[in-house]
């Protein structure tokens, strides 16, 4: 093991010191070699000036270049990938401690933290093994070459992708299971296997000098159990689908971070990887995101774009279709939205305002040696200061998360209609195709018969009070208090629903509110002739008949057999169902029950009119008893439960729970 010497200040001959608030790097390669491959190392050695200007010397360290386009096209300032003898520490505590480690230098993004806030916001977003980073001023060869990041190398270490380590070699007991690391590559590089819908998948981990054909085989085939599950018929299946084949948070809070970045190339490179033992798939870490945030002339602008659509790369097959899921779409709106609920563009804005002033200095002594406003690759605007780069990213941020909201919502589907649940108002009734509202034809009697009338708010004859009977709805005029009722016989259609005395015992009363679809439209199908309320051949004309007409599967696409339930005024309090109450009319009269006695009875200031009948229904709606309001009724024989007691005063329909 080679020594790591400790120094203070100067070593042979040379001073090491740092040129910012930043930590600062001196690499000095044997011979004073230029680095010109991203394949073949060469052998330097390196001064670490920290913080505290503590120098540490490594010596017998490796340097190559690295990188596709940041190596090739963006001039001198270049990536390198360093590796050290031994493993180090080079983030500090809670970080890795390896022996390779990545030097970004940023070059196409002139705010220089774009992959810095995207890291930040894996973590606000609650993505496991992101890779650390730490901001230095870096020498090479005795001359500065500007501000660069640290950054883990994207492998499986702990600290880094922290999964299991396979064997080697392996045995006849070896558990192939896991870990992996993979990428979908848009560059086809390295150790590649085309999956069956021709995505080129990298293997990174096990490394290509070690992996066994055995250990190909098994991730290769089990990526195509992923994508058979995925493209195929029960794909949105819960068990049978792809999602019992990747784990759900982090797919879609990567996917988030690929779109809130709009990262053309997010689906061109893709990380994911599975562990020993562990069904499921892992998307991430993110990496690359120097031509995120709107910064590539190429796809431009990307404020109202979504990269599913509009970026580069193969993995966008596998999100398309995810997105015909409808679980997916709404999983997506959900986290986005709680992401908004937790403050996502605050800590965005608050990342970028902490990094900015952490890389005040370096940034001036970088743009001084390679010119702020001088295009190194495909950067969308030119500024002539360092805060106006930053300053466009938070514009593109405020515009493109609040895009984002509705852009998802337009993908999510319609929630379907919910079962009815009737509340302490009154209803109108109004047809799905002509708009208009059950009503009484003669309001003079308001016996029926009933039809479509224009939905009116302030009509009284249009409120309806809705009350569930078992597992049906009795459904009464709020003039009068006389209940829906098909006066048809079965299998006769056509004949026009009217009014009648109310009597929830009556199953032609008695009526099921079936949900449709997902506009919140209802069928009303009758008990006794299990025939649907249906607006006379969808007419929008006033006193249109309402008939009872044919249940069907039409039920399902016939405008005219669809009715929604409009909240119209709450009821009075001598309406609403509660337990005791008074309930005054045209003379005044109490129902009272006495515990002690277990009686149930009517009192009033006029005896002789209580000559009406009063029914008990139990929960199933089946009728227990009824007596006249004059007599006593005992509830010594009914089981403990909850009752409704109903009647009809003098055309007020009345009604009220019981609980014994």
């Amino acid at each position: 093991m080679l020594p790591v010497i400790v120094l203070i200040g100067n070593a042979d001959g040379q001073t090491y010191k740092r040129l910012t608030n930043l930590p600062a790097m001196y690499v000095e390669t044997f011979g004073n070699r230029a680095i010109t491959s991203k394949t073949t190392y060469i052998y330097a050695t390196v001064h670490y000036v920290d913080e505290d200007d503590v120098v540490t010397q490594y010596d017998s360290v490796q340097i190559r270049g690295r990188g596709n386009s940041t190596w090739s096209s963006m001039g001198d300032k270049k990536p390198y990938k360093i590796k050290f003898h031994d493993k180090v520490k080079l983030l500090g505590k809670g970080y890795a401690n390896c022996k390779p480690w990545t030097l970004l230098a940023n070059t196409g993004d002139k705010s220089l933290i774009r992959n810095a806030i995207t890291s930040r916001l894996c973590d606000f977003l609650g993505l496991s093994n992101n890779p650390g980073h730490k901001f230095i001023d870096l020498y090479l060869n005795g001359v500065y070459r500007g501000n660069y990041m640290i950054s883990d190398h994207i492998d499986v270490r702990p600290h880094r992708v922290n999964i299991a380590e396979q064997e080697y070699p392996l045995t006849a007991e070896s558990d192939i299971s896991g870990g992996y690391l993979l990428e979908v590559d848009g560059f086809h590089d390295g150790n590649c296997f085309a999956s069956s819908r021709n995505v080129y998948i990298r293997i990174h981990y096990p490394e290509q000098e070690v992996i066994a054909a055995s250990q190909k085989n098994y991730i290769r085939n089990y990526v195509n159990s992923f994508e058979s599950r995925l493209f195929g018929s029960g794909f949105t299946d819960p068990v049978e689908g792809y999602r019992a084949m990747v784990d759900s948070a982090s797919l879609i809070n990567w996917m988030l971070v690929t779109e809130i970045s709009a990262n053309i190339d997010g689906y061109y490179s893709t990380y994911f990887y599975k562990d020993q033992s562990d069904p499921k798939l892992y998307f991430g870490p993110c990496w690359d995101y120097d031509i995120a945030y709107d910064n590539d002339t190429r796809i431009t602008p990307t404020t109202k774009s979504l990269m599913v659509d509009v970026g580069y790369g193969d993995a966008k097959i596998w999100v398309n279709r995810m997105w015909a899921d409808p679980w997916f779409a709404r999983a997506v709106c959900k986290r986005y939205d709680d992401a908004i609920s937790a403050g996502l563009l605050d800590y965005m804005y608050a990342q970028i305002d902490s990094l900015a002033l952490l890389l005040d200095e370096s940034q001036q002594q970088n743009y001084k040696k390679w010119g702020i406003n001088t295009r190194r690759y495909h950067e969308v605007k030119l500024y002539s200061s360092y805060d106006q780069y930053l300053q466009y990213i938070k514009n593109f941020l405020s515009a493109h998360i609040s895009w984002l909201q509705t852009a998802f919502s337009s993908r999510k589907p319609a929630e379907p209609t919910p079962p009815f649940s009737p509340d302490d108002y009154f209803y109108h009734i109004i047809n799905k195709g002509s708009g208009t509202a059950f009503n009484v034809l003669t309001a003079d009697t308001l016996r029926g018969p009933v039809c479509g009338w224009a939905d009116n708010a302030g009509k009284k004859t249009e409120d309806w009070v809705i009350r569930k009977v078992g597992d049906y709805y009795h459904i009464t005029n709020r003039c009068g208090g006389y209940a829906l009722n098909d006066p048809a016989e079965k299998g006769v259609t056509n004949k026009q629903l009217t009014l009648a005395a109310p009597d929830t015992l009556n199953p032609r009363q008695l009526w099921t509110i079936y949900p449709q679809g997902t506009g919140g439209y209802y069928n009303l199908i009758n008990k006794y002739t299990t025939q649907a309320a249906n607006l006379s051949g969808g007419n929008k004309a006033d006193g249109t008949s309402i008939i009872s007409y044919t249940s069907d599967s039409k039920n399902a696409t016939s405008n005219n057999r669809q009715w929604r339930f409009n909240r119209s005024e709450p009821l009075p309090d001598e309406l609403k169902p509660v337990n005791g109450i008074e309930a005054p009319d045209a003379f005044d009269y109490v129902l009272a029950y006495d515990p002690h006695r277990q009686i149930l009875h009517f009192g009033g200031d006029d005896p002789s009119r209580l000559t009406f009948t009063v029914y008990v229904v139990g929960a199933d709606g089946r009728n227990v008893g009824q007596f006249r309001a004059n007599q006593q009724f005992s509830t010594l024989g009914l089981q403990r439960g909850v009752y409704v007691v109903t009647w009809t005063c003098e055309g007020n329909r009345r009604s009220t729970k019981l609980y014994l």
